[in-house]
């Protein structure tokens, strides 16, 4: 029994080390994420496996980092007028827009997703598609470290740096590129909105051949971006912002 006690004790001390040098790094490299442009990320390696899995032989992935002050300020205000509208005031989680996707769950209805821009950007950066309890353990923690670690603008930027925005094209830059043909400081709010409106699916949405769907979406996240009071919004100048409380 004594020895089995201490191989036990040993077992639960080697975990203990795991588990805190695990900790340990992932902080790490979030903090060093803060200042240095990632040069890829989880959700792109993972399209490329998947594409070279499948034999697509011609597919090219398309992303090249562009820093916060070389984009419109219409882009990163599109997608969070079309995403996140909260984004400015939580702390990485929409408690409220969680406790609505769960009550229409009890209710019969689809589960829908409520995932923050934060939370979006964790998933990106650091995990795999899935809807597994474990991946959705991880992105709460990525999710915290993040919003610990790095300011808001930060968020933002890597944001719209990585997200997927058509097959193979990811960021802002180059989905102005194949789909503006202008570099991404000289797009205008429809153009941004656009960009905004194939999120929810940028396979199979197209920003330069939009559907009905598409262009209702560009129109509704136009109208939101003009309520929420333009780039202000994300600057803390915006009276709106004294208003609620923030």
């Amino acid at each position: 029994m004594p020895l089995l006690r201490n191989a036990f004790r040993r077992l639960l001390r080697l975990l203990a080390i795991v588990l805190v040098s695990w900790l340990a790094l992932s902080w790490l490299v979030v903090l060093v994420l803060r200042f240095v442009p990632p040069w890829t990320s989880a959700v792109m390696m993972e399209r490329r496996v998947g594409a070279w899995l499948h034999g697509e032989h011609d597919f090219r992935l398309r992303q090249h980092w562009v820093p916060w002050t070389q984009v419109s300020p219409y882009v990163p205000l599109a997608m969070v007028a079309g995403e996140d509208q909260k984004f400015p005031f939580h702390h990485g989680f929409d408690l409220d827009s969680i406790q609505d996707a769960l009550e229409d769950a009890d209710d019969g209805k689809r589960l829908r997703g409520a995932s923050t821009i934060s939370q979006q950007t964790a998933k990106n950066l650091f995990l795999w598609n899935g809807r597994s309890f474990v991946r959705k353990g991880l992105e709460a923690y990525f999710t915290m470290l993040i919003e610990l670690t790095w300011p808001k603008r930060r968020i933002l930027a890597v944001y719209m740096n990585i997200a997927e925005l058509g097959n193979g094209i990811y960021g802002v830059g180059a989905a102005s590129e194949a789909y503006f043909h202008v570099p991404p400081s000289r797009l205008g709010p429809a153009q941004a909105a656009r960009l905004a409106a194939v999120l929810p699916s940028p396979r199979r949405l197209h920003a330069d051949r939009p559907s009905a769907y598409v262009q209702r979406r560009t129109q509704w996240i136009v109208r939101q971006m003009r309520q929420l009071g333009g780039p202000d919004y994300l600057d803390g100048t915006h009276p709106a912002r004294t208003r609620r409380g923030h």
